[in-house]
């Protein structure tokens, strides 16, 4: 099954479940995952942590959807500007 980012995942090994929040493809093939962890009760966000692909599973597709399209106008102090494209939004 194909991971797509803000599918909740499970790596294999570690039990560390999550949504996956970022994707890296290295130029030897290799692809990578930013998987990011519920927060705690005591709102003390944990670290997300990196996995290869073919050491997660897809829990729930669509766990979490992005919250700012590409090239979306936004607000800020020094006046509206546009998001870059597939930047870290969420």
């Amino acid at each position: 099954m194909t991971i797509h980012l803000g599918d909740k995942v499970r790596d294999k090994v570690t039990g560390f479940t999550g949504i996956a929040v970022a994707k890296t493809e290295f130029i030897n093939g290799c692809i990578q995952f930013n998987v990011a962890p519920k927060c705690e009760k005591s709102n003390k966000q944990i670290e997300e942590l990196s996995f290869d692909e073919n050491f997660l599973e897809v829990i729930k597709k669509n766990e979490i959807t992005r919250r700012i399209t590409p090239h979306t106008k936004v607000q800020t102090n020094g006046g509206p500007t546009h998001k870059g494209f597939k930047m870290r939004g969420y």
